[in-house]
C-alpha cells in the first residue's frame, strides 16, 4: 500500500526531532547515572515507558497480542535493552557521553558481521570490509590503548563494555528481522520495553545494583534526566522514527546515525564541560566516515540502520534505533 507524500516541512521537522532527541539521550543517561544505579535506572526507565505505551494502545483498542509475540519481543528486548542500553548506562559512569556516542556510531560494523554470520545472511563487499577496518581504526585512535597512563587515555573497561553493547544490539537487531511477530510496530516496542526492562531490573537485583538505589539521594537533575529519557527519548523519539520509516526512504531515516554522535559531543561540551580534543575530532571523522560507507553499501541491497541507544526498534521493522 502506498503512502501519501508528506510535506517537506514535516520531513524536516521529523528528522530534526530524531537528530536532537536521540543525540541528547547519551547526555541524559550520563546525568541520570550521577545519582542512580545504572541498571536500576535503565530497567525502571523501560518498564515505565513500556507500560505507558502498552496502556495507551490498550485504551485505543490495540492491546491484542499473543504469547508467541510476548516471547519473541521479550527476547529481543533483553538483547537490546539489557545487553545494549543497560551496558551503555553502566559505561556512562566512566566515559564522557560524547565518546560513548562515537563508539556506538560504529555499531553498523557489528550489524554487518552478524548479518554475514547469520544463516542466509548477506556477505559484505570488499568496500564494506575496508570500512570495517576504518571503523576499528577510529575506535583504536579514540581509546588510545598504546598510551596507558596518559591523561587522555579513556577507561579501557568502559570502552570494552560499550563495544560489547554494540554486539548485543547487533544480535538483537538481526534476530528481530527473523522473528515471526505479527504485532504492530508500537505493540512490539511496548513488549520489548516491558520484557527487556524486567530483565535489566533482574540483573540489577542479582548484582546488588538495585540495593545501592537511594531514592532520597537522587538529585533533581537526575530525576529530570530520567523523565526526559522516559517521555522524550522513548515515546517521542520512537513515534517519530516509526512515522519516518513509513513516510521517508530508509536511507533518509538512517541519517540520524551520522548526526547523533555530533549532537552528543556538542551537548556534552556545552552542558557538562566535556572536552573536545583533537583526538576526539579525528576519531569522530573516521568513525562517521566508516558508518557512512557501510550504510551506503547496505543500501544497495537492503539497508540495515544502526542502533539508537535510547529507543527499541520494533520486531517487525529492520533497523539504530
Amino acid at each position: 500500500m502506498s503512502h501519501p507524500v508528506p510535506a517537506k516541512s514535516a520531513l524536516i521537522g521529523a528528522l530534526t526531532t530524531i537528530y536532537v532527541v536521540w543525540g541528547s539521550t547519551y547526555l541524559a543517561m550520563r546525568v541520570a547515572v550521577e545519582s542512580m544505579p545504572p541498571f536500576a535506572m535503565a530497567g525502571a526507565r523501560f518498564l515505565i515507558g513500556g507500560s505507558m505505551l502498552f496502556l495507551l494502545l490498550a485504551a485505543r483498542g490495540g492491546g491484542r497480542t499473543t504469547v508467541r509475540q510476548w516471547i519473541d519481543n521479550s527476547i529481543i528486548g533483553t538483547l537490546l535493552l539489557l545487553g545494549g542500553n543497560g551496558l551503555v548506562a553502566w559505561a556512562l559512569q566512566y566515559l564522557p557521553s560524547g565518546v560513548v556516542a562515537l563508539l556506538i556510531g560504529v555499531g553498523p560494523v557489528f550489524i554487518v558481521l552478524t548479518d554475514w554470520a547469520w544463516p542466509g545472511g548477506e556477505r559484505p563487499t570488499g568496500i564494506t570490509l575496508g570500512a570495517l577496518l576504518l571503523g576499528f581504526g577510529g575506535i583504536a585512535w579514540l581509546a588510545a590503548p598504546w598510551e596507558q597512563g596518559a591523561g587522555a587515555t579513556l577507561h579501557a573497561g568502559g570502552v570494552m563494555v560499550v563495544l560489547a553493547a554494540c554486539v548485543f544490539w547487533a544480535v538483537g537487531s538481526i534476530y528481530s528481522r527473523h522473528a515471526k511477530s505479527g504485532a504492530s510496530p508500537f505493540m512490539s516496542a511496548a513488549q520489548q520495553m516491558l520484557g527487556g526492562g524486567a530483565a535489566v531490573l533482574l540483573v540489577s537485583w542479582l548484582t546488588g545494583d538495585l540495593a545501592r538505589l537511594d531514592v532520597g539521594a537522587i538529585t533533581t537533575r537526575s530525576w529530570l534526566a530520567f523523565g526526559f529519557l522516559v517521555l522524550i527519548g522513548s515515546l517521542v523519539g520512537f513515534s517519530t522514527f516509526v512515522w519516518l520509516m513509513k513516510n521517508a526512504k530508509p536511507a533518509l531515516a538512517a541519517t540520524y546515525a551520522y548526526v547523533n554522535p555530533v549532537v552528543a559531543v556538542l551537548l556534552g561540551w556545552l552542558l557538562l564541560n566535556e572536552p573536545i580534543t583533537g583526538r576526539t575530532v579525528i576519531a569522530a571523522a573516521i568513525i562517521i566516515t566508516s558508518v557512512a560507507i557501510i550504510t551506503t553499501q547496505k543500501n544497495r541491497g537492503r539497508l540495515t540502520t544502526p542502533p539508537r541507544q535510547a529507543v527499541v526498534p520494533p520486531a517487525d521493522e529492520t533497523r539504530h534505533s
